[in-house]
């Protein structure tokens, strides 16, 4: 499932479990809720080392075409 995905599970799982005052439910959605940002935030990071080593790549064959002076 998506970070969106699991942190809108979790937020259900919590509400249900305030509603019918269970705990363990509660913290179960607490728990998914996490998961979520936790997911969303290696996907921040991927994406950020993709575009890292895109920009490295594309200085290296701007590096590689200028002739040396």
């Amino acid at each position: 499932m998506s970070a969106t995905g699991d942190r809108l599970k979790g937020k259900l799982k919590k509400a249900e479990g305030k509603l019918t005052g269970d705990k363990i439910r509660q913290g179960q959605g607490k728990l998914e809720e996490m998961k979520g940002d936790v997911k969303a935030a290696i996907d921040r990071t991927a994406t950020r080392v993709k575009a890292d080593v895109q920009r490295a790549r594309s200085r290296a064959r701007n590096r590689r075409r200028t002739p040396d002076v």
